[in-house]
């Protein structure tokens, strides 16, 4: 029986010897924001309290930076839909990983807007501009 034994141990040990699957030992990663300063909010629209949510489609480069952004669902004003591009293309991300190394990710963002509680001072001019 003692050879059997050594038998099964030496089947059991020989599956030590093979490569670690590096992307089984590192888990993979989605971005992470860095940097992502709220876009500026139309000031026509935040006087006269339109406000409205954005949803955009971006992939994070392996570099972290947003590629080609686009409008997935506006949010039934072109003002705010181009606010919202024009801040999110300017975004800056740590990338996803798999296996350890950078990869492009997909991401959905909604950006809303919502008016400010009190009036800005800017619509007077708004105002008289009218």
């Amino acid at each position: 029986m003692l050879p059997l034994a050594g038998l099964v141990a030496a089947v059991a040990l020989a599956g030590c010897d093979r490569p670690v699957d590096s992307e089984a030992v590192v888990a993979p990663t989605q971005p992470m924001a860095r940097h992502t300063p709220p876009p500026e909010y139309p000031v026509e629209l935040a006087c006269y309290d339109v406000g409205g949510t954005v949803e955009l489609i971006m992939e994070v480069g392996l570099d972290g930076k947003p590629q080609q952004v686009r409008v997935e669902r506006s949010s039934g004003q072109p003002a705010l839909d181009e606010a919202a591009l024009a801040a999110v293309r300017e975004w800056e991300f740590t990338p996803g990983t798999r296996g350890g190394q950078p990869v492009a990710s997909d991401l959905r963002v909604p950006v809303t807007f919502r008016p400010p509680t009190e009036r800005p001072q800017m619509c007077n001019l708004v105002d008289e501009q009218r």
